[in-house]
C-alpha cells in the first residue's frame, strides 16, 4: 500500500471525514470519534498549545494503513502530515507511541490504566523502553508535549462522549498549516 503525503488541509480534512466511517482500533467508536476526543482532552489541559490539539486531532489517521499490533501508525501519520503541519506536530504524532513504551518503564502503575488494545499493540511496538531509550526519550525538548498526548490518548476512549465535531477544528488546522509554512 502506497501511503499519502497530503499536500494540503483539504486532503487532511476529507481524510479525518473518512475517518468517521471507520471503527477504532479498539472498535466501540470511530477513528475520528477517538482523535476529536483527544484532541478535546488536550484543549482542556494545554489551551494554549494548538499544534499539540491538532496532533491529538491527527494522531491515529494512520491506523487503516498499518497492520496488526499498529507498530508502523505513528511514524506513517507523522511522515503524512509532516508537509502540512510541520516538524512539531509531525514529531508529537510520531512520538505518542514512544511515549507509551516510555511511561510504561517509568511510572509502574501506568501499564494497568492501559485499554487491552494498548496493552497488546504494546508488545508489537516494542515494550517498555530500556534505559537508555529512556535516558534518550526524557532528554528530548518535546517530552512533555508527547507524554501530555499519550495521556490524552489514554483517556479518549470513551463511547457517546460528546466532543466539538471536526468543523470546530477545520479553522485550527488551517491555522497551524499556515504558520507552517
Amino acid at each position: 500500500m502506497t501511503v499519502p503525503a497530503f499536500s494540503d488541509t483539504h486532503e487532511l480534512v476529507a481524510h479525518l471525514r473518512w475517518l468517521g466511517t471507520q471503527p477504532s482500533v479498539e472498535g466501540a467508536f470511530s477513528e475520528l470519534d477517538h482523535g476529536l476526543q483527544t484532541a478535546a482532552e488536550l484543549r482542556r489541559t494545554d489551551p494554549d498549545d494548538l499544534e499539540l490539539q491538532v496532533a491529538g486531532l491527527v494522531h491515529d489517521l494512520a491506523h487503516p494503513w498499518d497492520g496488526a499490533g499498529q507498530p508502523r501508525h505513528a511514524a506513517l501519520g507523522a511522515d503524512a502530515v509532516r508537509p502540512v503541519l510541520g516538524d512539531r506536530v509531525a514529531g508529537l504524532v510520531e512520538g505518542h507511541v514512544a511515549a507509551k513504551r516510555y511511561l510504561v518503564a517509568v511510572d509502574h502503575g501506568y501499564g494497568d490504566l492501559l485499554s487491552p488494545d494498548s496493552v497488546a499493540t504494546l508488545r508489537a511496538q516494542g515494550g517498555a523502553m530500556g534505559a537508555d531509550e529512556v535516558a534518550a526519550f526524557a532528554a528530548d525538548p518535546d517530552v512533555g508535549a508527547k507524554v501530555a498526548l499519550r495521556r490524552a490518548d489514554d483517556r479518549a476512549k470513551v463511547e457517546g462522549l460528546v466532543v466539538p465535531g471536526l468543523d470546530e477544528w477545520v479553522e485550527v488546522l488551517h491555522a497551524v498549516a499556515d504558520a507552517h509554512r
